[in-house]
């Protein structure tokens, strides 16, 4: 007997650090309707808790994982997304860069579409970022579930980072061919460093870099919109 797969809508969104038009930020968000947001930037200190919780409420969406323990790094997720189990980490620092890391949250919807989601911000160091992009992308091997990592790469396709990170795993804009979307920056945008990939088992329905003049006001990043069908397990 086969199962049908589960929809999910995904969003990775590197924010800025909420520092552009918040309201227009949470617009975007609610016009997505999505059931998973992969925040690069969110909170980070002081009152992170409190300042996620409430950048959550302000998207219709709970906080899933992620924050200080993950660097800014902050998973968010709809009522119908039943988060199971968390885990943060912190990539090794190198004197005189900024700290990186990562949150992972291991999923359900319904009663049988297990699915791991994963969340990063490499380094805009050349010489750091394949290190930090060895250590998310072992992490995302040893999921339980399928996988689903977003990161802003700080890099382009066939980049050492950006290779790394994508071994095994599907590129959803390569998937729907479009890998000509740029994601940043919104004022002249002329690369894609903001990548969203999958396992193999989940099929990819749509991509979208969203361009539009609220997203143009909320961050520096466009957002990258992405409609999956999870596998269903028997």
């Amino acid at each position: 007997m086969t199962h049908p797969g589960v929809p999910l809508r995904v969003v990775s969104y590197n924010i800025h650090g909420q520092r552009d038009d918040t309201a227009a930020l949470a617009a975007v968000i609610r016009e997505a309707a999505p059931d998973v947001v992969i925040v690069q930037e969110g909170p980070r200190r002081f009152r992170w808790r409190e300042k996620s919780a409430t950048l959550a409420a302000s998207f219709g969406l709970v906080v899933a994982a992620g924050g200080l323990p993950a660097l800014g790094n902050l998973l968010l997720t709809s009522l119908r997304v039943r988060v199971v189990d968390t885990r943060c980490r912190r990539f090794p620092l190198t004197p005189g860069r900024h700290l990186r890391g990562a949150a992972y949250a291991d999923c359900r919807v319904g009663t049988s579409a297990w699915f791991t989601v994963a969340g990063s911000h490499l380094s805009t160091d050349a010489a750091e970022r394949p290190g930090q992009a060895e250590l998310f992308r072992r992490d995302v091997a040893a999921a339980p579930y399928p996988v689903i990592a977003a990161a802003d790469l700080n890099e382009e396709p066939g980049g050492p980072a950006w290779t790394t990170v994508a071994r095994g795993l599907t590129d959803a804009a390569v998937a729907v061919d479009r890998g000509e979307r740029f994601t940043y920056s919104c004022a002249d945008p002329r690369r894609r460093i903001d990548a969203l990939f999958v396992d193999p088992r989940i099929t990819v329905i749509d991509y979208d870099v969203v361009d539009t003049p609220l997203t143009r006001r909320a961050s520096d990043h466009f957002p990258v919109l992405v409609d999956l069908l999870l596998p269903a397990a028997g």
